[in-house]
């Protein structure tokens, strides 16, 4: 019988000039820990069994009620067998991740230096800006428990914490990002085309970029914009930036910025962008960010922002303690918050019209499926086809 919903093996992920080189055993490692993320995204289904049949009913018989909020019913699933085994598994298979990731880039790590140095150099579309701060939120977080996260380097020039990113991407997502990664690009930029064909921006701006995985595809399909990624990573651009030469791009500059004090005129781009940023920050900087946007976007232009979905009044407890795993255990403390928000009234307080506002689900054609794969459990994101918009025409 054939197998049935498997993760693509890593040698179908496609490779660039800055790309690491993994060995044999390497790439065995990374397809063992995509199927346990596979897996374990089934095991978790356990869990709302070990809920409604075991968690659920004591509660009930200890105090007379069911729980109040979600304190209470993670403290209670916390005691629970099932989910104590799911639960370090899956904090496991992370560690591992990570381990496997940064075994690899370490090794090669000068050489990476060295062809990043190469495709970088003299070219005018990476800039740099040593007076700009890593914001405090982001230095007291290891994200996705990738020690030092996106910003630190261990010698200069080092970029191996984000040939770790992007090659460790297929594990975490188990190949459902596509052969480049890119699949929230893939899809908000097909979105935008197919829906507002007559929209011709001229200048973009992606806030948060990371590697720049997600800002290459609309690049490609604005080919005539002006495409400004930013972040603070100083790692991550240069080795976005060297990927983006290595894969051909040359509309698009890399450039170190701060998201709450946009270097940027007043009413200066007629789009601007961020895909799984917004989560990574801390409290009132989602607001501060949120009227810089508001701030250099010019009127009749967009703004959007693929992001995890918010809670809702018809969404049980469990499915929110559920989906709230990961700011608890793969070290996203920011991760609650996004949920809670409500979008609408976010982009409302910092100036954008209710009226203008938008919120619809978009989807790209994953060009490593072959129609076995399917989309897991809710709490796991990243795995479903359909990314969660919002944003709005000002």
């Amino acid at each position: 019988m054939a197998a049935k919903n498997l993760p693509p093996t890593y040698d179908k992920i496609a490779q660039h000039a800055v790309f690491p080189e993994t060995t044999h055993d390497e790439k065995a490692r990374y397809n063992f820990l995509a199927n346990l993320n596979k897996h374990l995204a089934h095991v978790s289904q356990g869990n709302a069994t070990a809920y409604n049949k075991r968690v659920e009913p004591k509660f009930q018989e200890e105090h007379g009620r069911t729980f109040e909020n979600k304190d209470e019913l993670k403290e209670a699933m916390e005691q629970d067998p099932h989910y104590q085994i799911w639960s370090a598994l899956r904090r496991s298979t992370m560690e591992m991740r990570q381990q496997a990731g940064r075994s690899l880039t370490y090794r090669q790590a000068l050489d990476l230096k060295e062809k990043v140095d190469a495709l970088n150099a003299g070219k005018d579309s990476l800039v740099l800006n040593k007076e700009v701060a890593v914001p405090s939120y982001l230095k007291a977080v290891d994200n996705h428990l990738m020690p030092g996260s996106y910003h630190t380097e261990l010698f200069e020039g080092d970029v191996a914490n984000a040939a770790n990113y992007d090659g460790g991407l297929f594990v975490t997502t188990a190949g459902l990002l596509g052969r480049y990664s890119d699949g929230g690009g893939q899809a908000i930029g097909d979105w935008l085309l197919t829906n507002h064909p007559d929209f011709k921006p001229k200048r973009i701006l992606d806030i948060g970029c990371g590697m720049g995985h997600n800002v290459l595809p609309i690049a490609k399909r604005y080919p005539d914009a002006e495409v400004v990624a930013i972040d603070t990573g100083v790692p991550m651009l240069r080795y976005g930036h060297a990927r983006a030469m290595a894969l051909g791009y040359e509309n698009v500059t890399f450039m170190q910025a701060e998201a709450s004090q946009l270097p940027f005129e007043d009413e200066s781009f007629d789009w601007i962008q961020t895909t799984m940023f917004l989560h990574e920050t801390g409290g009132k900087s989602i607001y501060n960010i949120m009227r810089e946007i508001h701030r250099v976007l010019k009127p009749g232009g967009i703004t959007l922002h693929i992001e995890q979905p918010q809670y809702t009044d018809d969404m049980s407890l469990y499915e929110q303690f559920i989906r709230d795993w990961d700011a608890f255990n793969n070290s996203e403390p920011y991760w609650s918050k996004m949920h809670d928000i409500d979008p609408k009234e976010l982009m409302a307080s910092c100036g954008f019209d209710p009226e203008n506002y938008l919120h619809f689900g978009a989807k790209a054609i994953n060009d490593l499926d072959d129609g076995k794969q399917k989309a897991d459990e809710p709490e796991d994101h990243g795995r479903s086809p359909i990314w969660n918009v919002f944003g709005a025409w000002k």
